[in-house]
Parts: C-alpha cells; sequence; structure tokens
C-alpha cells in the first residue's frame, strides 16, 4: 500500500524511530508465504518509478524519500465471521528478511529511506497528500 504524504513518522514506545520531514511516499509492506526475490525486486521498482508525485514525478524523478513499514494486517481475510484470520500473512521469520530486502533494494536504487521497527506496536503517523493511496498487489 502506497502513499504520497507530506510528512510522516513511525513512534514505537515514545521514540521517533522513521521519520519523513519532507514529502515522499510511506509504504506499508505486507508480506504472504510465496513472496520472494522477484516480488522485493517489482515492489522496489514500482516504488522508485511510480510517477504518483507532484507533476507526474517518481520518488527517483524527485530524490524523495520513503517510509517502509511493515504491515501483515493488510493480509486480513475478513470474508467470514467477525474475527480476521491472519493465515494468509508469512509469520514472522520469514518476513521480516523479506520487507529488509526491499529497503536495501530501494536503498540500491538511491532511494532515501526510513523504516518502522519489525514486529513493533507502532504508531504511523502521516499527512496524506492529496490524498493518493494505492494498493500495490506484486
Amino acid at each position: 500500500m502506497l502513499q504520497r504524504v507530506s510528512s510522516a513518522r513511525v513512534v514505537v514506545a515514545g521514540e521517533v524511530v522513521g521519520e519523513l520531514t519532507r514529502p515522499g511516499l510511506v509504504a506499508l509492506v505486507g508480506v504472504t508465504h510465496d513472496d520472494g526475490p522477484a516480488q522485493v525486486d517489482t515492489l522496489a521498482r514500482k516504488i522508485a518509478d511510480l510517477r504518483i508525485l507532484h507533476g507526474e514525478r517518481s520518488v527517483l524523478d524527485e530524490g524523495a524519500p520513503v517510509l517502509v513499514v511493515s504491515q501483515f494486517t493488510l493480509y486480513a481475510d475478513t470474508r467470514k465471521g467477525r474475527r480476521p484470520s491472519w493465515n494468509a500473512a508469512a509469520p514472522g521469520p520469514v518476513a521480516e528478511p523479506i520487507v529488509e530486502q526491499v529497503v536495501q533494494a530501494l536503498r540500491d536504487r538511491g532511494v532515501e529511506v526510513a523504516t518502522g521497527r519489525f514486529g513493533a506496536d507502532m504508531a504511523v503517523e502521516l499527512v496524506n497528500d492529496g490524498p493518493v493511496t494505492i494498493l500495490l498487489d506484486v
């Protein structure tokens, strides 16, 4: 899930662990069981190259930062009952390295990346610019 933002930050236990102080993107990244290198590369390329910033420009065009936040709840299945199922979300030991690979792939493309803290209870604060929110399913 991508959101164009004018600012954003992640707070864990009262400490700011990741922050964007200028316009960029927040990437909420969910990982499922069969995600791997192909999905990492596609996701990083899309985040860096999509022309969703002002003036139809990309993160790479603008030198804009990206805040990557892991979010397993993107894989919630709410079709039955009142309690979501998380079965489609990969477990932490599988998901964490993939989220880290997305971060590294973005950095390898020259993108400035801030992050949340995997598995932590995070307060994500952002100012959605537009609003622009895009679901990427790779």
